[in-house]
């Protein structure tokens, strides 16, 4: 069985990430158009390089939950793929291996002058005067608002060879991610994991298990008479 498992930010809240978008999220403290765009880059990089070395410092101290390590052990049973919206790397230490992230990861810089050139940060601190190999000052390699989305296509072509689709905690209100969904073909079964209520008339053959990633994972993995290790 091939299987695609879209994650979003509540994927990592139960490992004590900061989300965006709740009500105590990250950008009640911080205005998006300050931190996370092209104008604020070229604005102000002191104020840019600070956020996500507080961010990447954060990542540091968390632990991939539970839910990361279900995932990671159902790669022992079936064919998997992840395509993930979070900029974390807890998917890859929990132990799973094809993870595509769609809007960057955190633990990586990229030259600004060229955005192929990505480079590993090693510890959690990005500096001003860190430059690429072209002398170019490295940028958090993060797509921001109002940037294209690179992988886009690559994930439409997993979502669209898959025989089931998890998607686990995400709101699907972020475009163009979630249009992912669309990209389904008509065999395939949708298991939406969200705490939140959530509108899935849109979506054929789909099925919302309204708990946290960690228990609608389980569930689903009973239900499914999935093993796991």
């Amino acid at each position: 069985m091939k299987i695609v498992v879209f994650s979003g930010a509540g994927m990592s809240a139960e490992s004590g990430i900061s989300t965006f978008r709740d009500n105590d999220g990250l950008w009640e403290k911080y205005n998006v158009y300050d931190v996370a765009t092209p104008e604020a880059w070229y604005r102000n990089q002191d104020l840019v390089l600070e956020f996500y070395n507080q961010r990447r410092k954060q990542l540091l101290e968390m632990e991939p939950n539970e839910a990361h390590r279900l995932l990671a052990r159902l790669k022992s049973e079936h064919q998997i793929e992840i395509v993930t919206q979070n900029i974390d790397d807890l998917h890859e230490r929990a132990g799973s291996e094809n993870v595509l992230h769609l809007h960057g990861e955190l633990r990586k810089s990229q030259s600004t002058l060229n955005p192929k050139l990505v480079y590993p940060i090693e510890s959690w601190e990005l500096k001003k005067g860190d430059f690429c190999e072209k002398g170019s000052q490295l940028r958090p390699h993060v797509v921001w608002f109002g940037e294209a989305v690179p992988m886009m296509d690559q994930a439409e072509a997993l979502v669209a060879d898959c025989d089931l689709l998890i998607v686990i905690g995400t709101s699907l209100n972020v475009y163009p991610a979630a249009g992912l969904l669309y990209s389904v073909k008509s065999t395939a079964a949708i298991y939406v994991i969200d705490p939140s209520p959530m509108d899935i008339s849109p979506y054929k053959n789909c099925v919302h298990i309204q708990k946290t990633a960690s228990e609608g994972l389980k569930k689903l993995i009973h239900d499914l008479e999935f093993r796991t290790l």
